[in-house]
């Protein structure tokens, strides 16, 4: 049975670092979008030329570009037991172009899909914003309030130096907030239009969001 995983929820509702606990426990990997286009303009690939062209002019890399670059990934032979997909979909055109690449590559093929979502109050969001904290050597995300790391501004994980997000104020979080709620949150309905969608409660600490994420993905 092919697992295929997406996460839904507000920012910093926890989302990141249970993706990257659950890859690893499942043997599945880890698709993150943003990484993923950034490797691919990086790599100079003809799709990340001409991702880089519509980035350099200020412009949204269009959703059919997105999901060619998802598709092709996704049609790796790493994924053919499975994926947790990271950033996208994120509006409901996004999640139709899903819906019709896991046609495509499921075909014959038996295959469980979830939407995950993560409902939290959205009141304490905002302190999580500003106390997040990333490596930028191996990009592991910390929490000065919830996973602090031993030493500070150093990374548990490799010793690299931990950084805010420019965009990590209160401000930037609140139109943040706006712009889930008028393209992303109504994913949720269409997940569960189809059938597919869990909803975990991520209020508490992560290994409580842990277990309760456990429970649904069975």
């Amino acid at each position: 049975m092919k697992t295929e995983l997406i996460f839904l929820g507000p920012p910093a509702c926890g989302k990141g670092t249970q993706t990257t606990k659950l890859a690893e426990y499942l043997k599945l990997p880890h698709v993150d979008t943003g990484s993923l286009l950034r490797e691919e303009i990086k790599n100079q690939t003809p799709a990340g030329v001409e991702a880089k062209s519509y980035i350099d002019k200020g412009h949204l890399v269009p959703v059919e570009l997105v999901s060619r670059i998802i598709k092709n990934r996704l049609a790796k032979d790493d994924c053919k037991n499975g994926y947790i997909l990271d950033g996208f979909p994120r509006s409901l055109e996004q999640a139709e172009q899903l819906t019709q690449i896991n046609k495509e590559l499921d075909e014959g093929i038996s295959s469980n899909f979830k939407a995950i979502y993560f409902d939290i109050d959205t009141s304490i969001l905002v302190e999580r914003i500003v106390n997040r904290r990333s490596c930028q050597k191996c990009g592991e995300i910390y929490n000065l309030m919830f996973k602090a790391p031993k030493k500070d501004g150093i990374c548990d994980k490799c010793g690299g130096e931990l950084t805010q997000r420019k965009d990590d104020t209160r401000e930037v979080a609140q139109s943040r907030f706006d712009t889930y709620n008028r393209e992303t949150a109504p994913l949720v309905k269409y997940y569960t239009d189809l059938g597919v969608l869990k909803s975990i409660d991520a209020n508490g600490s992560i290994d409580d969001v842990w277990e309760r994420l456990l429970e649904v993905i069975y």
